[in-house]
């Protein structure tokens, strides 16, 4: 189906498929199967721009509006869910530099960080704080110019090769983000292995045991870390998170269409059977809705609308259910086939699982979207009788 877009992004879309196609698939199932990612498609996306594309070219990126970046990463989940986290945490860390950074940070880190010479991760989880960041155990005290950061943070998305970690910690002032680099002493890096989706995304736990950073890695002031620079980056995360499980929920749309019009059983193709077009149909509009919900949060977000953050919580928690529904499904329509090691629909239902926890879990999105509800109610009653 050819979306209403303006002509650039059109033709931005057919482009970055065919890089996709070309640079990202022939590698997932191998990122899958090695829990690593191919470092030749890292460099292939720092050298066309492709990292951190939201960046100004000027910066390494590719100067994407909220659009183009929604359809890059439903192109990139369409491909593979590793890839795409790589770079839905980098350009989190550089969305949130660029918004929230001092001079010097942004002198320092943006062109490193577009161009691929830095990598980038996001470190707030823990295991008592996952949806309810307020209860991180992380402490950063203050000691003369510096902090000292001391604590550890779970499941931190490509931990096992970035450079640089923006941490969330809790200070005397209130939450802090600070800008850890890799080789800071104190940090231990141990890898996560055997996860059930996105096993490509090279998962790290950190100890930071008394890591000494200098106050002028500290994103902003203390007592904004959580409300204000964590509250950017995860909107940033979810918007990106969003997409890539429309992007997710349409591979597994295209692989079940293409194996039932292929597979006969009792005389005729299955998609000619009425169980498996209900799963098809259903699959069509669950996929297609996913993707309206998530244009319209770009296009609130390229308005600078004040609902961009709501709609884009909506669009994400609806996208990652598709996701989820389209796996099953798609599994389902491959039977045995769809079972095995090293199925792509296989894969993409174990990823799409993993879409419904992060960034906000379905339930955590849910109570948002149910207030959400209520406030519309609310503001409908109190208009006046006669302007409804």
């Amino acid at each position: 189906m050819e979306l209403l877009l303006a002509p650039e992004q059109a033709r931005a879309r057919r482009e970055l498929r065919g890089w996709v196609d070309r640079e990202v698939a022939p590698f997932a199932e191998r990122h899958d199967r090695e829990q690593r990612l191919e470092p030749g498609v890292i460099r292939r996306l720092a050298a066309d721009g492709l990292l951190a594309a939201e960046l100004a070219p000027a910066l390494g990126g590719r100067g994407f509006d909220p659009l183009t970046l929604g359809l890059w990463m439903e192109e990139l989940g369409r491909a593979c869910s590793s890839v795409r986290s790589l770079a839905t945490v980098h350009g989190m860390v550089a969305h949130t530099i660029a918004r929230w950074g001092s001079a010097a940070q942004r002198d320092t880190w943006l062109a490193a960080l577009g161009r691929g010479e830095q990598l980038a991760a996001l470190a707030v989880t823990e295991l008592g704080a996952g949806s309810d960041l307020s209860r991180v155990a992380t402490r950063a005290v203050r000691d003369g110019d510096d902090f000292v950061v001391t604590g550890d943070k779970q499941w931190i998305t490509c931990g096992q090769i970035a450079d640089v970690f923006l941490v969330l910690a809790a200070s005397d002032a209130g939450p802090i983000a600070l800008l850890v680099r890799r080789d800071t002493p104190g940090l231990e890096i141990e890898p996560i292995h055997g996860m059930s989706g996105t096993r490509g995304s090279m998962l790290a736990r950190l100890w930071l045991r008394g890591c000494r950073v200098p106050g002028a890695a500290a994103l902003g002031r203390p007592g904004f870390g959580l409300s204000w620079l964590v509250a950017t980056a995860l909107d940033h995360g979810r918007f990106t998170v969003g997409w890539g499980a429309v992007g997710i929920a349409q591979s597994c749309l295209e692989a079940a269409v293409r194996h039932a019009t292929a597979r006969h059983q009792f005389g005729a193709a299955i998609a000619e059977h009425q169980l498996v077009r209900r799963m098809l149909s259903e699959m069509t509009v669950e996929v297609r809705a996913a993707r309206q919900l998530c244009l319209h949060a770009a296009r609130l977000r390229q308005a600078r609308h004040p609902d961009a953050v709501a709609e884009t919580s909506l669009a994400k928690h609806f996208a990652a259910r598709a996701a989820m529904r389209a796996g099953h499904d798609a599994v389902q329509i491959h039977g045995a086939l769809g079972c095995r090691e090293g199925s792509a629909v296989e894969r993409c239902f174990r990823d799409a699982k993993v879409m419904e926890i992060i960034e906000g879990s379905n339930e955590m999105h849910q109570i948002h979207i149910a207030e959400l509800a209520v406030a519309d109610v609310a503001e409908l009653d109190a208009e006046p009788e006669g302007t409804r």
